[in-house]
């Protein structure tokens, strides 16, 4: 008779999982990707480091997991920022504020999913990562069209170059390796031209 795992232990495993890979999110947020080797998650979680290859064949599954886990958050928080105005030129606004605020603020984090070097199946959800937040950007474009607010454009390439403008503008501020530091009034300038930047690039105009 063929072993069949009961509710109970996959509901146990899947905890076990998601507490692997909120102890590897805290890692990456402290010290990017790097910091997440397999021992380093099995201490920060608190589990035996071979029960992590129970859950992750090898440390690029687990690495590749904790960036979907991650950036899920992000992308979900951008989302939220563009639902919740009316006219495009706000949901763009909103959401573009959303996005550099939380990189300005988790600048370890936000480093290692924009920019940090990483092994090629990671890159692929890297890249999964921009399209996700493109989409949102092509709809709140298409809008603006509707609403005759943005000029007419190919709404598809428009909404990739702003990812790349974002990602390009914002890695030189969060970047381990830049040690100034950002007050208030220069990360609000920065969130605000970079808005300005985007609303210009798309053509915003006022009725």
């Amino acid at each position: 008779m063929a072993y069949r795992e009961t509710e109970h232990t996959l509901a146990r495993k899947a905890d076990t999982r998601q507490k692997l890979l909120k102890a590897a999110r805290r890692l990456v947020q402290q010290g990017g990707f790097a910091a997440a080797s397999a021992a380093s998650v099995a201490k920060e979680s608190g589990v035996a480091a071979g029960t992590i290859y129970r859950h992750f064949p090898n440390k690029s599954e687990l690495v590749a997991e904790v960036f979907r886990y991650a950036t899920e958050r992000e992308v979900a928080e951008v989302a939220t920022a563009a639902a919740g105005q009316s006219a495009a030129n706000d949901k763009l606004s909103a959401a573009i504020e959303v996005f550099a605020h939380r990189a300005l603020l988790g600048r370890q984090l936000a480093y290692a999913l924009i920019a940090e070097p990483v092994d090629p199946r990671v890159e692929q959800e890297r890249l999964r990562y921009r399209y996700a937040y493109a989409e949102i950007f092509e709809d709140v474009i298409e809008l603006g069209i509707r609403q005759q607010i943005f000029v007419e454009q190919d709404s598809h390439i428009s909404a990739a170059a702003v990812v790349g403008l974002l990602a390009e503008s914002l890695v030189g501020p969060i970047s381990p390796v830049n040690e100034q530091k950002l007050t208030s009034n220069k990360k609000e300038h920065l969130i605000e031209s970079l808005i300005a930047l985007v609303l210009r690039a798309v053509g915003f105009h006022n009725h």
